[in-house]
């Protein structure tokens, strides 16, 4: 009889403890979603140099204000594990994990960037103001800390290479960097224009780790998530050309053209690669 009603304790205090952890593991939603943390990097195709007969770098531009283009933009304040791609990349930068280069000096990532060289590049590094105290009138210098804003980036620069490998017969593209691009008013300008500065470069395969870990939010449909990386390695983006490998000094088409005209040369270019691999073949 000891031995049945010891046994019956043993089931109850077991039974006891599984409705205590199936309480503590709260769903928020109507499913539980798998853990994006866990997510690698989509493994992309290796290429072999000698299997490349044809190649051209391209720069192009991914304006935020377009509504392809706008799940790169918000959401401005982070929810709960969701954030904007600048953010995410100032994340990255702050905690080790992705190395800033100097957009400055050129786009090769050469010269690595301090996490504060990338805030003083958004004018959110410290300075010294003065403090005057209205009941003595004395006057102290007190140290400020400035504040990035993220709403500042506009764009994105990418700066991709387009090969043609002759193994597989098909036309493919490598991310190799992107730029944040900074628009902002400068201190006491009346005129109304905009100042344009490319803050820092990251090295794309780098940052695919961090990219392919955060979700970036669907506008469409929230049961269809993907990865920032995902949304780059997909192209799903709209973008412009706004330069080309070639040999007047990899000149930009805003240094020979403007308006209309550089925005049809743009597409000329783009119209380039897309004939060249359609006049490989005949039909």
């Amino acid at each position: 009889m000891k031995k049945i009603v010891v046994y019956i304790g043993i089931v109850v205090f077991a039974l006891g403890i599984m409705h205590k952890s199936a309480d503590a593991q709260i769903v928020n939603g109507a499913y539980k979603q798998n853990d994006i943390y866990e997510k690698k990097p989509m493994p992309l195709v290796p290429v072999r140099e000698a299997d490349v007969f044809w190649q051209k770098t391209l720069w192009r531009v991914i304006d935020l204000r377009e509504k392809m283009n706008i799940p790169l933009y918000y959401p401005t304040i982070p929810i709960a594990d969701r954030s904007n791609l600048i953010s995410l990349l100032l994340k990255g930068i702050e905690s080790g994990q992705i190395t800033p280069y100097d957009a400055q000096a050129d786009d090769d990532f050469k010269i690595p960037m301090s996490f504060a060289q990338v805030k003083a590049r958004f004018g959110a590094e410290a300075r010294t103001e003065e403090k005057i105290d209205f009941d003595t009138g004395e006057r102290t210098q007190v140290q400020v800390q400035g504040e990035i804003r993220p709403t500042e980036i506009k764009q994105y620069m990418l700066k991709e290479q387009w090969y043609f490998d002759k193994q597989t017969s098909t036309l493919n593209v490598r991310i190799l960097g992107i730029c944040p691009i900074r628009e902002y008013m400068r201190e006491g300008d009346t005129s109304g224009q905009p100042q344009r500065q490319k803050v820092f470069w990251i090295y794309y395969p780098e940052a695919r780790p961090l990219l392919a870990t955060n979700v970036v939010q669907n506008p469409y449909n929230e049961a269809r998530q993907q990865s920032f990386d995902d949304l780059f390695i997909k192209r799903m983006f709209n973008s412009y050309i706004v330069q080309e490998s070639n040999i007047y000094n990899n000149r930009e088409i805003s240094s020979y053209l403007v308006g209309k005209d550089a925005m049809l040369e743009s597409k000329r270019i783009e119209d380039e690669i897309f004939n060249y691999e359609q006049d490989l073949w005949e039909y």
